[in-house]
């Protein structure tokens, strides 16, 4: 339960940061990325490492940083971010508790979502990691309970986020370029 509490603490504050403080958020992201690359891409990772945790789509911290990072660098630096923060998520999701409650209010879906990620684990897990409408940190905490093969597992959310990151990463840097902001 205190686990629960601890995330909990930590979605509030994620999402008043992002909602109520983009702009602190912003102006910090801007700040590090002026004063070093490396410190600015240390503070992205970090950002996508914690971000899973808050819920918070890695989409609006790649478009954050779009301006400020090199498309290969910001690529490469959010995958990773991503991969910890699903790693993450799968290995914590049995002390967060939430599958209990899931379990008690919705068991006919849950045994239905169950059955059918248990018979197509890797073509469930790329198509929702890529599936731009779908979070990707909840498969990631639905394979945790499930205890789905780790590396089966983070192979698919690298497939599907990969892709999804490389369009959302490259077509944006052609449109910055022919936007003539890059």
């Amino acid at each position: 339960m205190v686990c629960l509490a601890l995330w909990l603490a930590l979605v509030g504050g994620g999402a008043y940061l992002f909602f109520a403080e983009r702009e602190l958020l912003k102006g910090e992201l801007a700040g590090a990325f002026s004063v070093s690359v490396v410190l600015g891409g240390a503070v992205y990772l970090l950002l996508g490492c914690l971000r899973g945790f808050t819920l918070i789509p890695a989409t609006y911290l790649v478009l954050a940083a779009m301006a400020f990072l090199p498309p290969v660098t910001l690529f490469a630096l959010t995958l990773l971010g991503i991969l910890i923060s699903s790693a993450s998520i799968y290995y914590f999701s049995e002390w967060l508790e939430l599958d209990a409650y899931f379990r008690r209010k919705h068991a006919a879906g849950v045994a239905r979502v169950t059955g059918v990620l248990q018979r197509h684990q890797l073509p469930i897990i790329i198509a929702w990691s890529f599936f731009p409408l779908a979070p990707t940190d909840l498969i990631c905490y639905v394979c945790g309970v499930l205890r789905v093969d780790f590396w089966k597992f983070i192979f698919g959310v690298l497939v599907g986020e990969g892709a999804i990151c490389a369009l959302y990463i490259f077509l944006g840097d052609q449109a910055l370029h022919w936007a003539g902001w890059r």
